[in-house]
């Protein structure tokens, strides 16, 4: 599925991406950088991902085609290895909901925040 429309919206640091069928769709960029296509962020295999952590903030500068068939997106905070296909970036529209809460239940499992420079703390019950 390719976009008919890329829209960076910087203030409210979303990206928007408009569908021929007439399918309209924002992400985050926090969304965005914390799924990251890049090995950086995916490991090179099941089990080597790389939890990112710190990221509410962040921001994206600019993107750019990456041949016909994908999109690269510049960061605030330097990362710019990933490679988003089209379909993949589909995929994330239509399952935001559902990577959205994989994020947040990993970091609530590692103790970790949104927030850069937080950590949490989970209190076991005897």
């Amino acid at each position: 599925m390719t976009p008919i429309k890329i829209q960076l919206h910087k203030k409210s640091r979303t990206l928007e991406l408009g569908y021929a069928a007439g399918e309209s769709f924002t992400l985050s960029a926090e969304l965005l950088r914390v799924h990251s296509p890049s090995a950086e962020v995916k490991g090179h295999g099941t089990g080597q991902e790389v939890l990112q952590f710190g990221k509410s903030d962040v921001a994206i500068n600019s993107v750019a085609a990456a041949g016909n068939y994908a999109l690269q997106i510049y960061f605030d905070d330097g990362h710019d290895s990933g490679i988003y296909t089209w379909n993949y970036l589909y995929e994330l529209c239509i399952e935001q909901d559902k990577f959205w809460q994989l994020y947040i239940n990993r970091l609530s499992a590692a103790g970790k925040a949104r927030e850069p420079n937080v950590s949490a703390i989970k209190f076991i019950q005897p």
